[in-house]
């Protein structure tokens, strides 16, 4: 891993010319072929002008964050960008990280089950991925099977079904797709412009890929302009509606129930799960009782992460995707009803859904639900639809 990057900003002949302090501090001077990735890439790759991903605004409110050692750089969220939007990772060429993940629907999926190599479909609904970074909980997938974002990168290019690099059934593994890359003359360019040499690896697959996610940020939402104005969140909004400020205070508030777990009084307690000014998933939370898989029948009891509720909806107020890792819900309103008294029990299930032993009934109300959604509705940004930096490279 090299320390430091110093750059040289005269292009000589359609090279940029830059040195690296190497482990040792010794200077080795690097060449990068220009002309290589305008071909590919016309201006949309500027190395001299590199987007910025590492130094990007985060409200002063927002404390999580999941990057651990692996802290964004410029460079290496820029490799990201294309690895995320390239289709030769995938065995056929024809899916990409961004097929599934598509930056008009929140970096998530208008369909159900994705579509990825052979007619193969995900196994699960794509979860978005907006403001992954910005969360508590460092497991990813709807299961959590990988630890971290970075585990999670290179599995779907190893799914069988999504990418297809799994080694199966005759197909080539990521070691094949490793080599691939390494003969693809942009990355030999770019490799060479952010370690040094050509050499493709996993672990900087890994680095890059989760370095270009975790830039994708979303703080420009009418919930934010509103939540810079205050000291709190249960302060009332000076720019949110009544109806606004009815919903967030719904959200927000635990709910009161009787003996028979039918709500009384308080407010829907989503907050609980869904943690404000993140509206990250708690790292506990269990089973949320939606227990169907996609497309087949039978129970899928393991299902205990969500994307953040941020960007649910976009600025118009439709939803970006379908909902639930089954896509089992179209549309918000069929969320609110699932949490009053439509939570399918099992042993997993997260205990906050089961007061006193029995499923809640929120009883919610037709103005309840209304002003609940009109809350949800005001945690949509807009720059993250259509900001160059996270857009597909490729598209000149």
């Amino acid at each position: 891993m090299y320390r430091k990057l110093f750059f040289v900003s005269t292009i000589i002949f359609g090279s940029v010319i830059f040195s690296q302090c190497s482990k040792d501090d010794t200077t080795q001077t690097q060449v990068v072929n220009t002309a290589v990735l305008q071909a590919t890439f016309g201006n949309n790759i500027d190395l001299n002008n590199l987007a910025k991903y590492a130094n990007q605004t985060i409200p002063n409110y927002i404390t999580k964050d999941n990057a651990g050692g692996n802290k964004i750089t410029d460079a290496k969220a820029t490799l990201g960008r294309v690895l995320f939007y390239d289709k030769s990772l995938s065995i056929d060429n024809t899916v990409a990280c961004a097929s599934c993940h598509r930056q008009e629907a929140a970096f998530g999926d208008t369909e159900i089950a994705s579509k990825g190599v052979s007619g193969g479909l995900t196994g699960r609904h794509s979860m978005r991925l907006i403001n992954a970074r910005f969360r508590q909980e460092v497991k990813f997938f709807w299961d959590e099977r990988a630890a971290s974002l970075e585990q999670q990168t290179t599995k779907p290019i190893q799914d069988h079904a999504e990418m297809g690099f799994s080694g199966q059934n005759g197909r080539q593994n990521l070691t094949d797709l490793l080599a691939k890359l390494q003969k693809i003359g942009y990355y030999n360019e770019l490799f060479r412009f952010v370690y040094g040499d050509i050499n493709v690896t996993e672990a900087r697959l890994q680095e890059c890929l989760s370095q270009f996610v975790r830039s994708i940020q979303s703080f420009d939402s009418k919930y934010d302009i509103g939540r810079a104005a205050v000291a709190n969140d249960g302060q009332n909004f000076p720019n949110f509606s009544t109806l606004e400020n009815a919903g967030k205070g719904l959200f927000l508030a635990p709910p009161q129930f009787d003996a028979n777990s039918s709500r009384i009084g308080g407010g829907l307690g989503c907050g609980g799960c869904h943690q404000a000014p993140e509206f990250d998933i708690d790292p506990n939370t269990g089973n949320n009782g939606v227990v169907g898989k996609l497309g087949v029948q039978g129970l899928d009891l393991t299902n205990t992460v969500s994307p953040t509720l941020r960007d649910i909806t976009n600025a118009d107020g439709r939803a970006n995707t379908p909902m639930m890792h089954n896509g089992a819900f179209p549309a918000l309103i069929n969320v609110l009803g699932h949490y009053d008294g439509k939570v399918a029990d099992n042993a997993l299930l997260d205990r906050r859904l089961k007061p006193n032993n029995r499923i809640q009934k929120l009883n919610i109300t037709t103005q309840e639900a209304e002003a609940v959604i009109a809350f949800l509705r005001t945690l949509a940004g807009k720059n993250v639809y259509t900001a160059s930096q996270w857009s597909n490279p490729f598209l000149k």
